[in-house]
């Protein structure tokens, strides 16, 4: 049966390049310092965010969470979106592991967060309070329908954040698609940050990792962290080799990946029983409604699982589609037709 997977871009499998450069990648302990390939990637990693340093580790979450355990102390408070990853999706872990205080502020459609909000939501000194120490911000924005955010935003909020005595974090997971929707480079919209994660896991297509950018004191302090959570890994340059492929050579190519998920935008729209706003596509995300009176969405996507077009649902009536790698146009074309076909036998 023919399968077209859009759950999610965390789906994608290593490039045949990728595995090539995996087997003979040349390896040492990291932990000690000594894995030649890990240290590359790391450079590179720092040279395109334009940060002095860079750690890889095993996966966004981790990369986040060590961020916080960064630039935070037990008591501290985080401020950050409602609809944000770290908030939503990452077990807590600031709160679990760091002992750090999660203060929300609402997510614009946009996946901005308003200035203002955030600067009425920075504790003043009062003994009653946690101490405001970091804001985090989400470049694309997941829940917010994978939205770009601006270099004119960042650097209005950079400013805002050295103003009231804040750090600024990037959730970079998916900055790659941010620069290339804008046209910006990722050095450009992670400037105003003090750190800033990616992921190599998704759009990227490596099979697994993330890395995390700053200062080299700050990096040096992440290292600690990382072990304090226990993510050191010793022969990790297998894993980055394929991360050094994914900046390389899959970079520029995210663009046909939001391409395809404006074409899939525009045919859903046009289908009978779904609900969705085109031009709330910015990258390679697709939310869409199901209006059809008979099916929710949860039913549909087992429906469509069933015919092999695999859709995420994320609620009652919200489903997700997710272009990427291994999607092409015309995989589209026929999960379009697919779930035509599902809607009109109800």
């Amino acid at each position: 049966m023919r399968i077209v997977d859009l759950r999610s871009d965390t789906l994608t499998r290593p490039t045949a390049a990728m595995r090539t450069a995996m087997a003979a990648a040349e390896v040492g302990d990291d932990v000690y310092g000594e894995d030649p390939t890990v240290r590359r990637l790391e450079e590179m990693a720092a040279e395109l965010t334009g940060k002095a340093a860079a750690l890889f580790v095993a996966s966004g979450t981790m990369a986040n969470l060590v961020s916080q355990l960064s630039h935070c102390g037990r008591g501290d408070e985080v401020i950050l979106g409602d609809q944000s990853h770290v908030f939503y999706y990452e077990q807590g872990g600031c709160a679990a592991v760091g002992g750090i205080h999660p203060r929300t502020v609402p997510n614009q459609p946009d996946g901005t967060l308003d200035l203002a909000a955030v600067e009425a939501a920075v504790r003043g000194e009062d003994i009653h309070f946690p101490a405001s120490r970091l804001l985090i911000l989400e470049n694309t924005h997941n829940r917010c329908s994978g939205a770009p955010l601006g270099v004119a935003y960042m650097q209005r909020a950079g400013a805002l954040a050295r103003r009231c005595g804040l750090k600024l974090h990037v959730d970079g997971a998916r900055l790659f698609n941010a620069a290339v929707a804008l046209g910006e480079s990722a050095a450009a919209l992670a400037g105003p940050a003090d750190s800033v994660s990616f992921c190599l896991s998704k759009g990227l297509a490596a099979p697994v990792g993330s890395l995390v950018c700053g200062s080299a004191a700050f990096i040096a302090r992440a290292r600690r962290m990382r072990k304090q959570v226990g993510g050191g890994m010793r022969q990790a340059g297998v894993l980055a080799a394929a991360g050094i492929v994914a900046l390389e050579e899959m970079v520029a190519r995210l663009a046909e990946d939001h391409h395809n998920a404006h074409h899939l935008a525009r045919r859903l729209a046009a289908t009978d029983g779904l609900r969705l706003d085109p031009d709330r596509v910015y990258t390679n995300i697709v939310f869409f409604d199901v209006v059809h009176p008979a099916l929710s969405a949860p039913a549909l996507a087992a429906k469509l699982g069933a015919r092999g077009v695999r859709v995420l649902a994320l609620g009652p009536r919200s489903l997700r589609a997710v272009t990427h790698y291994q999607v092409t146009a015309d995989d589209t074309d026929w999960a379009v037709g697919t779930i035509r076909s599902v809607l009109e036998a109800g």
